[in-house]
């Protein structure tokens, strides 16, 4: 089957208004994808009228299923990967996964060679996994900082895009990753990732490609993503640049015995140097359970840039590289070839004895939930940028829909990523229903989670200080005991709307580890908290975070 086979709910180029979901249940649509779920309806009753200025109060979000999938895996096709298509892509479908991204490395024998052949496998993978969304995408060397994700929808200039993008603008075959204080270059370097942001989104406008979105890749593995440095790719593109990752791949890098006794979840075990922001604590450079110190802080540097009152969405991922425990090893080069004369590695090869490694298989431990209207590729890029989403580790959940609803309002609300308008002093209700997980899983656990945390945050609008990452009124604000409830429930958690706009964000973990947040008790009294070195086991200590809903308030 080809590209051009696939049926019309999987084809990238069926128009979305050929699409209509009306009156379709979640299980239907995901039956007809091989996938499944619990059952929705996405239907939608009458949205009341707006006012003439196109602003109400309340909101009317619409009903959504939930696709898991992974943004940042490699392959062969990566200098320091290992493993082919086949490979990953039946890993992701044992594991769930209903789409996946191939991020491989930017290099001269990547942007000459490997990414033509790369996309003439990934349109193999697409018809011999229909069930699966498959993109194409690039890991950026961003140009003084670190990697981003970069992805683009299936269509005819999916690669020419992607290629001409790496070789005008990645920082690696540029020579432009210089970004210290001390670099000369440094203002040139940082202007130049900028300008490749707006650059993509220029081939989003004219309509050279369907769509096209980044997110920033570990952001604090290094500590040289500097807070104005995220904040002016956001600035840039908001509807490209869309968030970073939450939580890093290499989340076996610190399985006891593994790896070493200086291991670190997500191998998050650098130390500041002379490229790092030295605004950055030493603290900063650590994993809290397993997520990255800029979203695992309660008042920190996400908290600042959604305190602006603008979406910044967060995921989780493999970065599968060399998957823990995996018995397969990099083939041999024929004489006289290399990775810039043929662009990828030789096929891997079966040794049956444990290899290096510190990943786990794309869906096997971290997964981003996003929220859609209907199934395909656009669906899922316009589910994320949205930010209707949510992640987890560990399959902690089944499922977790949320929505913020004015008490007296009969209508849906909005859910993540969403914005709910009201009046001051409004009563509302933030619904939040939990379904615990059916069935163990894959390092054959059942996990339950022991607490879901509310976390509000005021906004105040665009930071006078473009490196500031605190958010000083952002806060834990209600934390449910949720230990031993199974199934499917509804946390329904009353708010007031003050005098100022705010939004809210939920957490929750298995309890198993947990202590006073990064700014304090009065900020985040039971918090994730970095691990022993060498002694991570992730599976034992689980989270779930979700993106925000904001709550705009009249006359604030």
């Amino acid at each position: 089957m080809t590209e051009q086979q696939l049926p019309a709910w999987a084809d990238p180029s069926v128009s979305p208004a050929a699409l209509d979901p009306q009156g379709v249940s979640r299980r239907g649509l995901l039956r007809r994808a091989g996938l499944f779920g619990a059952a929705f309806a996405l239907g939608s009753a009458a949205v009341p009228a707006r006012a003439a200025d196109g602003r109400r109060p309340g909101g009317e979000d619409p009903r959504l299923a939930y696709l898991v999938g992974d943004h940042h895996v490699h392959s062969v096709y990566s200098h320091d990967a290992k493993y082919t298509f086949s490979q990953l892509a039946a890993a992701g479908a044992k594991y769930g996964l209903d789409w996946m991204v191939f991020t491989e490395h930017s290099n001269f024998g990547h942007a000459d060679l490997g990414a033509v052949l790369e996309h003439r496998e990934i349109l193999d993978a697409r018809a011999e996994n229909p069930r699966q969304l498959i993109f194409q995408g690039l890991e950026w060397y961003i140009p003084a900082a670190e990697h981003c994700t970069v992805f683009t929808a299936p269509g005819p200039h999916e690669v020419d895009v992607l290629t001409r993008f790496e070789s005008a603008y990645d920082g690696k075959l540029l020579a432009y990753d210089k970004g210290g204080p001390g670099d000369a270059d440094t203002a040139r370097n940082e202007a130049h990732a900028v300008k490749a942001i707006k650059w993509l989104a220029e081939q989003r406008r004219s309509g050279y490609v369907d769509d096209v979105l980044v997110l920033a890749n570990h952001p604090m593995r290094l500590g040289i993503d500097s807070p104005h440095e995220m904040r002016a790719w956001r600035d840039a593109a908001p509807e490209i640049m869309i968030g970073m990752e939450g939580a890093p791949g290499a989340q076996g890098a610190a399985i006891p015995g593994w790896r070493g006794a200086g291991s670190i979840r997500g191998e998050y075990e650098n130390k500041p140097s002379a490229q790092s922001w030295p605004g950055y604590p030493a603290d900063a450079y650590l994993t809290y359970g397993g997520f990255d110190w800029a979203t695992a802080t309660v008042g920190g540097l996400w908290d600042s840039m959604l305190a602006e009152g603008r979406l910044f969405s967060v995921t989780t991922n493999s970065d599968a590289h060399r998957i823990v425990f995996d018995t397969w090893k990099n083939g041999d080069w024929p004489p006289g070839q290399t990775f810039d004369s043929t662009g990828r590695l030789p096929d891997p090869v079966n040794t049956d004895t444990p290899q290096p490694g510190s990943d786990f298989w794309p869906g096997q431990f971290s997964r981003t939930h996003v929220g859609v209207t209907r199934y395909g590729y656009r669906a899922v890029m316009a589910g994320m940028r949205a930010g209707r989403v949510w992640l987890d580790h560990g399959h902690l959940l089944d499922g977790l829909e949320v929505r913020l609803t004015r008490d007296h309002d009969r209508g849906r609300g909005v859910t993540l990523g969403g914005r709910l308008r009201v009046r001051k002093g409004e009563k509302l209700t933030l619904n939040v229903t939990v379904t615990t997980a059916s069935r163990p899983n894959p390092q054959g656990i059942l996990p339950e989670p022991a607490h879901v945390d509310v976390i509000r945050g005021a906004v105040r609008g665009p930071v006078a200080d473009r490196d500031t990452w605190k958010a000083p009124d952002t806060r834990v604000v209600e934390s449910k005991d949720v230990s031993g409830r199974t199934g499917t429930y509804t946390l329904r958690i009353p708010l007031t709307a003050g005098n100022e706009s705010f939004y809210v964000r939920l957490r929750g973990s298995d309890g198993n580890r947990n202590g006073t947040g990064y700014l304090g008790a009065s900020v985040d009294p039971h918090g994730p908290v970095p691990h022993a070195p060498g002694n991570g086991d992730p599976w034992a200590d689980t989270w779930f975070y979700s993106n925000p809903v904001f709550v705009d308030v009249e006359g604030a």
